[in-house]
């Protein structure tokens, strides 16, 4: 499905109201613990979040409109969320709320007619992409990362659901039929 202004934007809009309603308040033991080594947990996916807002995203939709191919974007920094370690959940999901309304500004001044969206950039990793790939990653990284923090939340209670776990696919990769 080709990137679409109206259509998508209406998912971008709603990711900062679904993590609030998701995890304000919740006590530590919900948002602070991952799904296994090397997962982040929903707080850090949070500041994930807030970071692709800042560095990612339209920083790179005005990379390939103003520069093209002439040179690749920035690496992103992976670990970028380091600099939000500190930061209460609350703080974080205020930030994201902010920088989103703003990138969501922002993407209303970048034309996404077909042509603008045929532009292209080259990424350091995937080489020439275009501006359609890139804003259609944008609402497909939110979804993904709404399943991570449903996956880390519900991975709280894997073992103490018995044999429920086995109907409960979150809880285990999927198996083999």
């Amino acid at each position: 499905m080709e990137f679409s202004h109206d259509r998508d934007v209406a998912i971008l809009a709603r990711t900062p109201a679904v993590l609030r309603a998701l995890l304000e308040g919740l006590e530590p033991a919900w948002t602070d613990s991952g799904y296994g080594p090397n997962t982040w947990s929903a707080r850090q996916i949070v500041a994930h979040y807030v970071d692709n807002e800042i560095h990612d995203w339209i920083p790179r939709a005005v990379w390939i409109l103003e520069r093209g191919t002439s040179e690749p974007f920035v690496p992103y920094d992976r670990d970028g969320l380091r600099a939000f370690e500190d930061v209460p959940l609350a703080a974080l999901l205020d930030l994201f709320e902010r920088h989103r309304t703003a990138s969501l500004a922002s993407l209303r001044e970048i034309p996404t007619d077909p042509a603008s969206l045929a532009r292209t950039g080259v990424h350091p990793a995937f080489g020439v992409v275009t501006l359609g790939q890139l804003l259609a990653a944008w609402v497909a990284h939110d979804l993904h990362h709404v399943g991570h923090i449903c996956k880390a939340m519900a991975h709280q209670h894997r073992d103490e659901a018995g044999p429920w776990r086995q109907y409960i696919s979150i809880l285990d990769p999927p198996r083999p039929r």
